[in-house]
């Protein structure tokens, strides 16, 4: 995937966060071969944890798998060809920042609201405003 992204993507782009399956040393030689000019960055758990690990930057990644799953062709496997889900993918993300940049008003906006349950299973307040920071970086997690 790396290899496919254009001078363009590579001039923009800074770091890429990873899980544990990318971390290998053939990956390390084709980026210095490359010269790619961004950086991957393992995002693994600490040495020795157990069970459930709040891991950084990972709620990125679990977010905007959530967003792509309530498009119902990306919700399951439906796809024959790898490059109809990417299709897929590419559409459904498309569609939401339009959604994002021109809202319907005529629609009300539902308030979000968390369920009682998971502010005690989290332990800590949520707060109202999320601060997303600039597209400089995409993450790849093995599924």
């Amino acid at each position: 995937m790396l290899g496919r992204l254009t001078a363009e993507h590579r001039s923009r782009l800074k770091r890429v966060w990873a899980d544990g399956k990318y971390y290998n040393h053939r990956l390390d030689r084709w980026l210095a071969k490359s010269e790619v000019g961004y950086r991957i960055e393992v995002v693994g758990r600490p040495a020795g944890s157990k069970g459930f690990v709040k891991l950084p930057r990972r709620w990125v990644v679990e977010r905007t798998f959530a967003w792509l799953g309530r498009y119902r062709r990306n919700s399951r496997d439906y796809e024959s060809y790898t490059s109809t889900g990417e299709s897929m993918i590419r559409i459904s993300s498309i569609h939401r920042m339009l959604r994002l940049l021109r809202p319907d008003l005529s629609k009300p906006a539902v308030p979000f609201k968390y369920r009682e349950s998971q502010g005690i299973i989290t332990g800590s307040p949520v707060s109202a405003a999320v601060r997303v920071p600039p597209v400089t970086s995409i993450m790849v997690l093995s599924r």
